[in-house]
């Protein structure tokens, strides 16, 4: 699932490292790339109906993962929830990588969607992952900012609910330099019987771009380890 402001090509550079085993299969949220003619979508559920569209055919052709970083990692974990809800094929893995995790009490604290022009440009750019050329090009920016905006409302209004917990190994993925508390990212093991497996990389919010080889490699290894040890081909 791509970041916020992400698109289908988000995760291009992560292409090329992983092993033939691996068929990536790239989402696109409305509002952007090939999906430009749409609106965006601000309401989470709403945008987890619309991915659970775009793979309904797929989801029960055989076992894959979902990976997603920041607001794709909650999506990815929500799409999940939808998943199973609808009786379908569930993932055997979920991957999420910068983002807390679906319960931390800092997802309600922030509305920076609703900040003046200039303020959310400096926030966008306080996470870096964003050109200079990008944030003070205005027409660049006159597209992007919208773009952003729904994305940030989707992560920031989202509602936390309590469900029963999911039996599926979630490994995530943060960055030293995030702004993050260490209580939020472990919070992740509350929504899964498994154990969490918690790494940290060097790096801010687009770490994942420095160690793309890196993600990809445990992502690879953690599939294998898995599949062998669960008996399934």
């Amino acid at each position: 699932m791509p970041f916020g402001g992400g698109n289908k090509f988000s995760y291009r550079a992560f292409q090329k490292y992983f092993p033939p085993f691996i068929k990536v299969i790239n989402l696109e949220y409305p509002g952007r790339g090939g999906r430009i003619g749409e609106a965006c979508l601000k309401q989470s559920d709403l945008l987890v109906n619309d991915l659970y569209d775009c793979i309904t055919d797929k989801i029960d052709l055989g076992k894959y993962a979902i990976y997603g970083h920041s607001l794709g990692g909650l999506l990815a974990y929500l799409l999940t929830r939808k998943i199973i809800e609808q009786k379908r094929n569930p993932p055997l893995y979920l991957f999420v990588t910068g983002t807390s995790g679906p319960s931390a009490l800092s997802r309600v604290n922030s509305r920076k969607f609703l900040l003046p022009k200039i303020d959310f440009i400096n926030e966008i750019n306080n996470y870096g992952g964003s050109s200079v050329e990008i944030l003070e090009n205005a027409d660049l920016m006159d597209y992007f900012e919208p773009i952003l905006r729904a994305d940030f409302q989707v992560s920031e209004t989202y509602v936390y609910k309590k469900e029963p917990i999911l039996d599926i190994p979630i490994t995530v993925i943060t960055g030293l330099g995030e702004d993050m508390e260490d209580k939020d990212i472990k919070s992740w093991q509350r929504e899964t019987s498994l154990r969490v497996e918690f790494l940290s990389m060097p790096g801010k919010h687009f770490f994942i771009f420095e160690y793309a080889k890196d993600i990809t490699e445990i992502i690879a290894k953690r599939l294998l380890t898995f599949t062998n040890t669960s008996n399934v081909k």
